[in-house]
């Protein structure tokens, strides 16, 4: 029995060994990108308005998507709807749906962009609940026997592999590494602490 708690430790000791530092934070980029990147960035996209500068002028779908009770009260008119607050609201939000999934991507500033898509998340289910009023099917619940419903289960989700990102950081091949390398700034990975304890 020994023997094999021996055995037990010294496999998962040596697979903690060579991934630390490296492994969890490219391995999360890599799903968040191919998961998540193009559904974030596809939302965004449909929220433009027309033309060259579109990004900047938003279109009716953007305002009902992100603020629906406002919108629905303005009868779709978002000229009647006022800039400030809720055109910036509704211009930023689009903007981070853009933003925040490029930066986890390519790994730059990415614990502070995950903590936003984390807030982002958050303040998306709670439109969807609030102001969309979605179904409890959609809406879920934990510890129950069903893992697909769209809020509790697939953001719980999303949220703990931002959280992974918060925690761990990027890991290799990103920019955040590749930054930190060019001034000096030391990071810890799983090969650098093999050879130096070598």
């Amino acid at each position: 029995m020994r023997m094999l708690v021996s055995l037990y430790q010294g496999v998962f000791g040596w697979l903690d060994r060579v991934t630390n530092g490296w492994f969890l934070g490219l391995a999360a980029r890599f799903l968040f990108a191919g998961v998540l990147f193009m559904y974030f960035w596809n939302s965004a996209l449909l929220k433009f308005g027309d033309g060259a500068f579109g990004f900047l002028f938003l279109s009716a779908g953007a305002y009902a998507q992100i603020l629906p009770q406002i919108t629905e009260a303005a009868g779709y008119d978002v000229s009647q709807i006022a800039f400030f607050p809720y055109g910036i609201i509704v211009l930023l939000g689009t903007w981070g749906e853009i933003i925040i999934p490029v930066l986890i991507v390519v790994g730059l500033f990415t614990r502070a962009a995950s903590v936003g898509f984390i807030g982002f998340v958050i303040v998306m289910s709670i439109v969807d609940v609030v102001g969309h009023g979605v179904d409890l099917l959609t809406l879920g619940a934990l510890f129950d026997r069903h893992p697909s419903a769209l809020i509790f289960d697939q953001r719980a989700l999303w949220i703990f592999l931002a959280t992974v990102l918060v925690i761990r950081g990027p890991g290799v091949f990103s920019l955040d590494w590749a930054l930190g390398k060019a001034f000096g700034i030391h990071h810890e990975t799983g090969i650098s602490d093999t050879k130096s304890k070598a």
